[in-house]
């Protein structure tokens, strides 16, 4: 059987450090800072080869920062002060994934569509359409069912889209889903545990975390 490996860090930011505020306000920043803890020498798609994914999580009480990756991390990369850090294996999660499990979620998603074009130009790519509403919340439930998840509840909460200070704007949308769920394909979801679902995973879209479901 084989033994998926990959950790998850969670950083509680310092939000009265500099580089923190810098990387809150643009994505781009956020992203060049999370890439500094993955090994060096991964080429043109080492976010991907890495299996780096993150999502900022605000509470009354804090800013919480989740970096997940395949790759080592290496913390003592992240600037002096910018956070307090710990460490989980997720080998322990992946081995427990059974059908019929029941699982608390929460993922921070990209819904969109692709236009669709006239048949007389079929050869080209419609642009990216984000989705909001009823529409993202069927995205979601589709998207959820793909990577073996089937749905008890979910709650959907609207964020501030990703941002960053040059270049052309981030075109898309960012809503967390927080909710219940049954496992249904162990394998689709460790796939999507560790892949990340949607577009948009640069920029804080697509981690998927997982809890065991509290008894009713």
């Amino acid at each position: 059987m084989t033994t998926h490996s990959a950790v998850l860090a969670r950083i509680r930011l310092n939000l009265h450090h500099r580089a923190v505020n810098r990387d809150l306000r643009d994505a781009t920043e956020m992203h060049r800072t999370l890439m500094k803890l993955v090994p060096d020498g991964l080429g043109d798609s080492a976010r991907m080869r890495s299996g780096l994914l993150y999502r900022i999580d605000v509470s009354e009480n804090a800013t919480t920062l989740l970096v997940q990756a395949s790759a080592a991390l290496t913390a003592d990369r992240l600037p002096d002060g910018y956070g307090e850090l710990e460490v989980k294996d997720l080998r322990p999660m992946f081995a427990a994934l059974r059908p019929g499990l029941g699982v608390r979620y929460r993922i921070a998603v990209n819904p969109a569509k692709r236009a669709r074009l006239p048949i007389e130009e079929k050869n080209k790519r419609g642009s990216i359409i984000p989705l909001s509403g009823p529409d993202a919340d069927q995205w979601w439930t589709r998207r959820a069912a793909e990577a073996g998840l089937q749905l008890k509840s979910l709650l959907p909460t609207p964020l501030d889209p990703a941002r960053r200070r040059s270049g052309p704007p981030l075109r898309h949308s960012l809503v967390r889903y927080d909710g219940t769920a049954t496992v249904t394909d162990p394998a689709a979801l460790t796939t999507a545990l560790l892949s990340g679902i949607g577009r948009g995973k640069p920029y804080g879209a697509g981690l998927l975390t997982l809890a065991p479901a509290t008894a009713a």
